[in-house]
């Protein structure tokens, strides 16, 4: 989350004073090849995850091979934003731990195959074969975020703050670029 500097934090910082924090979400989608930010949304402190999945497909133009996202983001609304958005998507979100198939569910549901996987192999044999583990770029990338743009947002109106975040966002992914290697991976030749 990032915190709003707002009116009640000059009191507290002058006086001392404890007042009630207000702070946003932001929401990113990512490229996990080049670790892009591909898509953002700003949201208030009150809004569920699951709820800004369809505004982040909707600002990427291509189609997604994967949707990876951790257990907030796990019900059906999500699972039908991304095959509204890209048919052929893989899903990969951890269901909750007393989840249980859906019985209205088609044959090739997603959801149920984690389900029936992590009851079968477990948690952490499912994490390693559907690369749950790239969801981890995420967190990565807010705590870039945080770290080089700021944890504080300085705008006070809504529509400012959602003009720092798109700056913020863009600044990270031209950083990004600039400091990318460019790796080739070399063939050893043995005698």
């Amino acid at each position: 989350g990032l915190e709003i500097y707002g009116a009640g934090q000059w009191l507290e910082e002058k006086h001392g004073a404890k007042s009630r924090r207000n702070w946003r979400k932001l929401h990113l989608a990512l490229d996990a090849g080049s670790g892009d930010i591909i898509a953002h949304v700003m949201t208030d402190q009150d809004a569920g995850d699951a709820s800004q999945v369809k505004a982040l497909l909707d600002q990427i133009d291509a189609p997604i091979g994967q949707f990876t996202a951790d257990g907030a983001y796990d019900g059906s609304s999500t699972y039908d934003a991304v095959a509204w958005h890209s048919a052929g998507a893989t899903v990969v979100i951890p269901p909750r731990a007393n989840a249980v198939k859906r019985p209205d569910a088609g044959p090739s549901s997603q959801r149920d195959r984690h389900i029936a996987a992590i009851n079968t192999d477990g948690r952490m044999k499912w994490h390693a074969a559907t690369g749950y583990g790239k969801r981890s770029l995420v967190e990565t990338a807010i705590g870039r975020y945080q770290s080089i743009i700021g944890y504080r947002l300085r705008a006070r109106s809504f529509g400012a703050q959602q003009t720092e975040v798109a700056i913020g966002c863009a600044v990270l992914n031209r950083m990004l670029a600039c400091a990318r290697p460019k790796s080739v991976r070399c063939k050893t030749v043995t005698a």
